[in-house]
Protein backbone atom coordinates (compact mmCIF):
# COMPACT_ATOMS: atom_id res chain seq x y z
CA UNK A 1 0.00 0.00 0.00
CA UNK A 2 1.46 3.43 -1.28
CA UNK A 3 1.81 6.26 1.94
CA UNK A 4 -1.40 8.29 0.86
CA UNK A 5 -3.79 4.90 0.90
CA UNK A 6 -2.32 4.45 4.35
CA UNK A 7 -3.12 7.29 6.16
CA UNK A 8 -6.32 6.99 4.42
CA UNK A 9 -7.13 4.13 5.94
CA UNK A 10 -5.68 4.89 8.96
CA UNK A 11 -7.55 8.14 9.49
CA UNK A 12 -10.63 6.20 8.98
CA UNK A 13 -9.85 3.73 11.87
CA UNK A 14 -11.94 5.35 14.91
CA UNK A 15 -9.89 4.53 17.73
CA UNK A 16 -6.84 6.13 15.48
CA UNK A 17 -8.49 9.83 15.85
CA UNK A 18 -6.90 12.05 13.42
CA UNK A 19 -3.69 10.66 12.07
CA UNK A 20 -0.81 12.87 9.88
CA UNK A 21 2.36 12.60 8.80
CA UNK A 22 5.01 14.62 11.39
CA UNK A 23 8.19 16.25 9.59
CA UNK A 24 11.03 15.58 8.97
CA UNK A 25 13.24 12.92 10.94
CA UNK A 26 16.91 11.10 10.49
CA UNK A 27 15.12 7.93 8.39
CA UNK A 28 11.86 6.31 8.04
CA UNK A 29 8.43 8.04 8.88
CA UNK A 30 6.47 9.56 11.99
CA UNK A 31 2.94 9.17 11.94
CA UNK A 32 1.31 10.78 15.12
CA UNK A 33 -2.10 9.99 15.65
CA UNK A 34 -4.12 12.23 18.01
CA UNK A 35 -6.15 12.22 20.94
CA UNK A 36 -6.19 8.78 20.60
CA UNK A 37 -9.30 7.57 22.87
CA UNK A 38 -9.57 5.12 25.55
CA UNK A 39 -12.28 3.54 27.68
CA UNK A 40 -9.33 3.16 30.79
CA UNK A 41 -7.26 6.26 30.60
CA UNK A 42 -7.38 10.11 29.44
CA UNK A 43 -7.06 10.60 25.78
CA UNK A 44 -3.62 11.40 24.06
CA UNK A 45 -1.59 11.11 20.88
CA UNK A 46 0.04 8.58 19.68
CA UNK A 47 3.55 8.73 17.46
CA UNK A 48 4.42 5.78 15.50
CA UNK A 49 8.05 5.42 13.54
CA UNK A 50 8.07 3.52 10.63
CA UNK A 51 11.28 2.33 9.78
CA UNK A 52 13.50 2.94 6.65
CA UNK A 53 12.20 0.33 4.13
CA UNK A 54 8.91 -0.05 6.36
CA UNK A 55 6.85 0.76 3.00
CA UNK A 56 8.92 -1.15 0.02
CA UNK A 57 8.42 -4.21 1.93
CA UNK A 58 5.77 -6.63 2.76
CA UNK A 59 7.77 -7.74 5.94
CA UNK A 60 6.40 -7.43 9.27
CA UNK A 61 8.09 -5.84 12.34
CA UNK A 62 8.49 -6.31 16.04
CA UNK A 63 7.44 -3.36 17.66
CA UNK A 64 9.05 -1.51 20.40
CA UNK A 65 6.18 0.55 22.99
CA UNK A 66 8.19 3.56 24.44
CA UNK A 67 6.32 5.88 27.33
CA UNK A 68 6.69 9.81 26.53
CA UNK A 69 6.35 10.17 23.22
CA UNK A 70 6.54 13.58 22.90
CA UNK A 71 9.91 13.51 23.46
CA UNK A 72 11.31 10.43 21.26
CA UNK A 73 11.92 12.14 18.09
CA UNK A 74 10.66 15.77 17.44
CA UNK A 75 12.40 18.87 19.37
CA UNK A 76 9.45 20.76 18.74
CA UNK A 77 7.02 18.89 20.89
CA UNK A 78 9.56 17.70 23.41
CA UNK A 79 9.57 20.20 26.82
CA UNK A 80 13.09 19.19 28.01
CA UNK A 81 14.46 17.68 24.64
CA UNK A 82 14.16 14.73 22.75
CA UNK A 83 15.96 11.03 22.85
CA UNK A 84 16.74 10.65 19.58
CA UNK A 85 15.10 7.88 18.78
CA UNK A 86 14.64 8.03 14.99
CA UNK A 87 18.91 9.15 14.57
CA UNK A 88 19.69 6.31 16.77
CA UNK A 89 17.62 3.51 15.23
CA UNK A 90 18.22 4.42 11.79
CA UNK A 91 22.09 4.31 12.41
CA UNK A 92 21.82 0.79 14.70
CA UNK A 93 19.86 -0.66 11.15
CA UNK A 94 22.71 0.24 9.19
CA UNK A 95 25.27 -1.05 10.76
CA UNK A 96 23.32 -4.43 11.76
CA UNK A 97 23.58 -4.23 15.27
CA UNK A 98 19.69 -3.81 15.51
CA UNK A 99 16.28 -5.78 14.90
CA UNK A 100 14.58 -3.47 12.68
CA UNK A 101 11.55 -2.17 14.49
CA UNK A 102 8.28 -0.02 14.79
CA UNK A 103 8.19 2.03 17.23
CA UNK A 104 5.30 3.56 19.19
CA UNK A 105 5.65 6.25 21.70
CA UNK A 106 2.45 6.88 23.59
CA UNK A 107 2.29 10.71 24.97
CA UNK A 108 1.57 11.61 28.49
CA UNK A 109 -0.74 13.47 30.00
CA UNK A 110 -1.11 15.72 33.18
CA UNK A 111 -1.53 12.15 34.62
CA UNK A 112 1.51 10.83 34.40
CA UNK A 113 2.84 10.23 37.58
CA UNK A 114 -0.54 8.61 38.80
CA UNK A 115 -0.66 6.40 35.55
CA UNK A 116 3.30 5.42 35.86
CA UNK A 117 3.71 4.71 39.27
CA UNK A 118 2.60 0.55 39.49
CA UNK A 119 -0.66 0.30 41.54
CA UNK A 120 1.02 -3.07 43.29
CA UNK A 121 4.00 -1.43 44.53
CA UNK A 122 1.64 0.96 46.01
CA UNK A 123 -0.59 -1.35 47.89
CA UNK A 124 2.38 -3.39 49.33
CA UNK A 125 3.41 -0.32 51.41
CA UNK A 126 2.37 -0.27 55.03
CA UNK A 127 -0.66 1.60 55.55
CA UNK A 128 1.15 4.39 57.27
CA UNK A 129 3.13 5.06 54.41
CA UNK A 130 0.75 4.63 51.72
CA UNK A 131 -1.17 8.43 51.49
CA UNK A 132 2.74 10.00 51.51
CA UNK A 133 3.66 8.21 48.81
CA UNK A 134 0.52 8.48 46.82
CA UNK A 135 0.40 12.03 47.66
CA UNK A 136 4.14 12.63 46.19
CA UNK A 137 2.18 11.21 42.63
CA UNK A 138 -0.90 13.49 43.06
CA UNK A 139 -3.26 10.47 43.82
CA UNK A 140 -3.97 6.64 43.66
CA UNK A 141 -2.44 4.51 40.44
CA UNK A 142 -4.15 4.52 37.94
CA UNK A 143 -1.26 2.19 36.05
CA UNK A 144 -3.23 -0.89 36.38
CA UNK A 145 -6.11 1.47 33.47
CA UNK A 146 -2.91 2.60 31.64
CA UNK A 147 -1.64 -1.10 31.18
CA UNK A 148 -5.54 -2.11 29.66
CA UNK A 149 -4.80 0.82 27.44
CA UNK A 150 -1.57 -0.61 26.00
CA UNK A 151 -2.50 -4.33 26.11
CA UNK A 152 -6.32 -4.30 25.03
CA UNK A 153 -6.62 -1.06 22.99
CA UNK A 154 -3.53 -0.06 21.70
CA UNK A 155 -1.43 -3.13 20.82
CA UNK A 156 -4.45 -4.18 18.95
CA UNK A 157 -4.76 -1.22 16.91
CA UNK A 158 -1.38 -0.93 16.02
CA UNK A 159 -1.06 -4.68 15.20
CA UNK A 160 -4.23 -4.57 12.76
CA UNK A 161 -2.73 -0.85 11.14
CA UNK A 162 0.34 -1.80 10.79
CA UNK A 163 2.37 -4.84 9.60
CA UNK A 164 3.57 -6.51 12.98
CA UNK A 165 5.41 -9.33 14.67
CA UNK A 166 2.41 -9.86 17.41
CA UNK A 167 3.86 -12.10 19.92
CA UNK A 168 5.96 -11.35 23.25
CA UNK A 169 9.13 -12.20 21.64
CA UNK A 170 9.06 -9.31 19.51
CA UNK A 171 7.04 -6.90 21.59
CA UNK A 172 9.08 -4.79 24.16
CA UNK A 173 8.75 -1.76 26.15
CA UNK A 174 10.95 1.09 27.12
CA UNK A 175 10.66 4.58 29.38
CA UNK A 176 12.89 6.63 32.04
CA UNK A 177 12.55 7.65 34.96
CA UNK A 178 8.94 6.80 36.15
CA UNK A 179 8.54 5.38 32.54
CA UNK A 180 11.11 3.00 34.46
CA UNK A 181 8.51 1.98 36.76
CA UNK A 182 5.88 1.66 34.67
CA UNK A 183 7.82 -0.74 32.15
CA UNK A 184 9.23 -3.37 34.58
CA UNK A 185 5.49 -3.33 36.11
CA UNK A 186 4.19 -4.33 32.18
CA UNK A 187 6.21 -7.33 31.52
CA UNK A 188 5.22 -8.21 35.37
CA UNK A 189 1.76 -7.94 35.07
CA UNK A 190 1.48 -8.68 31.28
CA UNK A 191 4.31 -11.11 30.36
CA UNK A 192 2.49 -12.94 28.12
CA UNK A 193 2.59 -9.59 26.05
CA UNK A 194 5.95 -7.68 26.44
CA UNK A 195 9.08 -9.84 26.73
CA UNK A 196 11.48 -7.25 27.30
CA UNK A 197 12.08 -3.75 28.95
CA UNK A 198 14.07 -1.06 29.41
CA UNK A 199 14.29 0.94 32.52
CA UNK A 200 16.59 4.32 32.34
CA UNK A 201 16.95 6.21 35.52
CA UNK A 202 14.50 4.42 37.27
CA UNK A 203 12.48 6.57 39.40
CA UNK A 204 12.29 5.02 42.95
CA UNK A 205 10.68 7.39 45.93
CA UNK A 206 13.39 9.60 47.28
CA UNK A 207 11.52 11.45 49.62
CA UNK A 208 8.76 12.27 51.69
CA UNK A 209 7.51 16.47 52.76
CA UNK A 210 8.55 16.79 56.21
CA UNK A 211 11.61 14.26 56.57
CA UNK A 212 14.77 15.55 56.69
CA UNK A 213 17.75 13.77 55.40
CA UNK A 214 19.39 11.73 57.81
CA UNK A 215 18.41 8.95 60.28
CA UNK A 216 14.75 8.85 59.88
CA UNK A 217 14.44 9.07 56.24
CA UNK A 218 16.87 6.52 55.62
CA UNK A 219 14.85 4.14 57.70
CA UNK A 220 12.00 5.56 55.79
CA UNK A 221 13.27 4.41 52.41
CA UNK A 222 14.51 1.25 53.85
CA UNK A 223 10.73 0.32 54.82
CA UNK A 224 9.63 1.57 50.95
CA UNK A 225 12.36 -0.24 49.27
CA UNK A 226 11.95 -3.37 51.26
CA UNK A 227 8.10 -3.39 50.63
CA UNK A 228 9.02 -2.72 46.73
CA UNK A 229 11.47 -5.28 46.53
CA UNK A 230 9.00 -7.99 47.92
CA UNK A 231 6.92 -7.16 45.38
CA UNK A 232 9.05 -7.03 42.43
CA UNK A 233 10.40 -10.88 43.81
CA UNK A 234 6.86 -12.16 43.80
CA UNK A 235 5.78 -10.33 40.39
CA UNK A 236 8.83 -11.45 38.10
CA UNK A 237 8.14 -13.70 35.65
CA UNK A 238 10.49 -16.74 35.30
CA UNK A 239 13.93 -15.83 33.80
CA UNK A 240 14.88 -16.88 30.33
CA UNK A 241 12.20 -15.26 27.92
CA UNK A 242 12.02 -12.22 29.25
CA UNK A 243 14.50 -9.93 29.73
CA UNK A 244 15.37 -6.37 31.85
CA UNK A 245 17.53 -3.51 31.62
CA UNK A 246 18.42 -0.97 34.20
CA UNK A 247 20.65 1.87 33.71
CA UNK A 248 21.54 5.17 36.01
CA UNK A 249 23.57 7.63 36.30
CA UNK A 250 25.36 9.43 39.24
CA UNK A 251 24.69 12.96 38.81
CA UNK A 252 21.32 14.95 39.74
CA UNK A 253 18.31 12.90 41.28
CA UNK A 254 20.19 9.72 39.06
CA UNK A 255 22.90 9.67 42.36
CA UNK A 256 20.29 9.36 44.70
CA UNK A 257 19.11 5.54 43.12
CA UNK A 258 21.95 3.72 43.72
CA UNK A 259 20.95 2.28 47.28
CA UNK A 260 17.41 1.11 45.43
CA UNK A 261 18.91 -0.27 42.31
CA UNK A 262 21.67 -2.30 44.45
CA UNK A 263 18.70 -3.62 46.08
CA UNK A 264 16.29 -4.42 42.95
CA UNK A 265 19.42 -5.76 41.80
CA UNK A 266 19.76 -8.15 43.92
CA UNK A 267 15.95 -9.41 43.67
CA UNK A 268 16.03 -9.98 40.02
CA UNK A 269 19.74 -12.31 40.79
CA UNK A 270 17.85 -13.97 43.55
CA UNK A 271 14.85 -14.65 40.81
CA UNK A 272 17.72 -16.34 38.49
CA UNK A 273 18.03 -13.45 36.55
CA UNK A 274 21.85 -13.35 34.69
CA UNK A 275 24.02 -11.74 32.57
CA UNK A 276 22.07 -13.11 29.37
CA UNK A 277 18.35 -11.32 30.47
CA UNK A 278 19.48 -8.80 33.14
CA UNK A 279 21.57 -5.85 33.16
CA UNK A 280 21.85 -2.85 35.55
CA UNK A 281 24.51 -0.51 34.36
CA UNK A 282 26.19 2.88 35.77
CA UNK A 283 26.90 6.12 33.72
CA UNK A 284 29.46 8.17 35.72
CA UNK A 285 28.46 11.55 34.98
CA UNK A 286 25.06 11.34 33.34
CA UNK A 287 22.02 13.42 34.65
CA UNK A 288 18.59 12.70 34.79
CA UNK A 289 17.35 14.26 31.99
CA UNK A 290 16.48 13.81 28.11
CA UNK A 291 20.34 14.94 26.88
CA UNK A 292 21.94 11.94 29.04
CA UNK A 293 19.51 9.06 27.89
CA UNK A 294 19.68 10.30 24.01
CA UNK A 295 23.78 10.25 25.13
CA UNK A 296 23.59 6.15 26.02
CA UNK A 297 20.28 5.68 24.31
CA UNK A 298 22.15 2.59 22.21
CA UNK A 299 23.10 0.81 24.72
CA UNK A 300 19.29 -0.32 25.60
CA UNK A 301 17.97 -0.50 22.60
CA UNK A 302 20.97 -2.96 21.73
CA UNK A 303 19.77 -4.67 24.56
CA UNK A 304 16.39 -4.85 23.59
CA UNK A 305 16.62 -5.28 20.22
CA UNK A 306 20.08 -7.63 19.84
CA UNK A 307 19.12 -9.74 16.44
CA UNK A 308 20.72 -12.36 18.91
CA UNK A 309 19.78 -11.93 22.20
CA UNK A 310 21.69 -14.04 24.96
CA UNK A 311 19.88 -16.45 27.46
CA UNK A 312 21.15 -17.88 30.31
CA UNK A 313 21.42 -21.60 30.61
Amino acid sequence: MNRRGLLALMAALPFAGAARAEGAIAGGRLVLHEAVASAHVKARNVSVWLPPGYEASDAAWPVLYMHDGQNLFDPATANFGEWGVDEHLTRLIESGQVRTPIVVGIWNTDLRLREYVPADLIAALPADMRDEVQAIYGGPSLSDGYLRFLVEELKPFIDGAYRTLRGPLDTMIAGSSMGGLISMYAVMKRPQVFSAAACLSTHWPLKVEGLEPGATLDAWRERLVAAWTGVIERGLPEPGDHRFYFDRGDETLDQFYAVFQTQVDQTFRRRGYGPGDFRSLVFPGAQHNEASWNQRLDVPLTFLLSPAPTRNP
